[in-house]
């Protein structure tokens, strides 16, 4: 099983925790939010309220800089919920994991290299090229000695690979049979764009790329994850069943316009249009 359910590396001076790879690994079902909008520390308290998992914050598609991330991070750590980032290239995962961070989601891999690419920049040697850093928020911002923080740091962090092309999803047992990888994550929006079947979730070749993809992440003892079918709840439930294990159930920016519509329209539809004698005077 890749995802070793001991993620509590602890020694006299250092324990690293990350709830979302420890339930995983326990083969629960892991719900998780994405952040895009909200960049205070504020969003963290409202997730782990909800009953989230965890939290993914989008650096990929959000104008977040590096310093909000790090706080909405060490807010998850304070919390003991658990924050992955989605990256916008590879350079930005040291960073973001230095942040705070117990994950990383690195979109659109479509071959092994790129998977091997993203390990490498988030583990640190043998198995990587992440540079050593000291006074992490992890360790609450105590100096521990590399050869306690590293071993611990490396088996909490998370590496996501999200496949959104068919390119990826041909190489996916390739993909997922490369070490370090943690989950694979269906980004089922831009599979549909490159297959030119943009918005046609129901089409057949969807079942099909979660069928080949769970089968890929079982070979692999791999969790598979569910991306961009929050809004079909049927079809996640039909995945989930087949063994998916890790669901992006929606954003702020969605949570916030669906509860604002339904509100609104429930107060809208109090309107009763005034008759004649209650218009009168009115205008004059």
């Amino acid at each position: 099983m890749r995802l070793n359910p001991e993620v509590h590396m602890t020694s006299p001076s250092v324990a690293v925790h990350n709830s979302l790879k420890e339930k995983l690994a326990a083969g629960g079902l892991a719900t998780c939010m994405s952040v895009r909008l909200v960049p205070s520390n504020d969003i963290i308290l409202i997730a782990k309220s909800a009953g989230f998992d965890a939290v993914y914050v989008d650096l990929e598609h959000a104008s977040f800089s590096l310093e909000t991330v790090g706080r909405i991070s060490t807010a998850a750590l304070a919390a003991n919920l658990a924050c992955l980032v989605r990256v916008g290239h590879n350079d930005q995962i040291s960073q973001v994991l230095d942040g705070g961070a117990v994950g990383v989601i690195v979109p659109n891999i479509r071959t092994a290299a790129a998977a091997r690419q993203a390990v490498i920049a988030a583990k640190y040697p043998p198995g990587g090229k992440r540079g050593a850093s000291a006074g992490l928020p992890h360790f609450g911002y105590r100096s521990v000695p590399p050869a306690t923080a590293m071993p611990a740091l490396d088996a909490a962090t998370m590496v996501v690979l999200q496949i959104e092309s068919v390119e990826g999803l041909t190489n996916i047992d390739a993909i997922a049979a490369v070490d370090g990888v943690d989950m694979l994550l269906i980004g089922t929006n831009d599979l549909l764009a490159d297959m030119n079947l943009a918005g046609q979730f129901e089409h057949q070749r969807v079942r099909d790329a979660y069928v080949r993809a769970i089968a890929a992440c079982r070979k692999a003892a791999l969790p598979l994850g569910i991306g961009g079918l929050s809004a079909r709840i049927e079809l996640v439930a039909a995945f989930v069943e087949m063994g998916a294990r890790f669901i992006s159930v929606g954003s702020d920016i969605g949570f916030l316009m669906g509860a604002a519509q339904t509100r609104q329209a429930e107060f809208a539809a109090l309107h009763r249009p005034l008759s004649s004698s209650e218009t009168v005077g009115r205008t004059g």
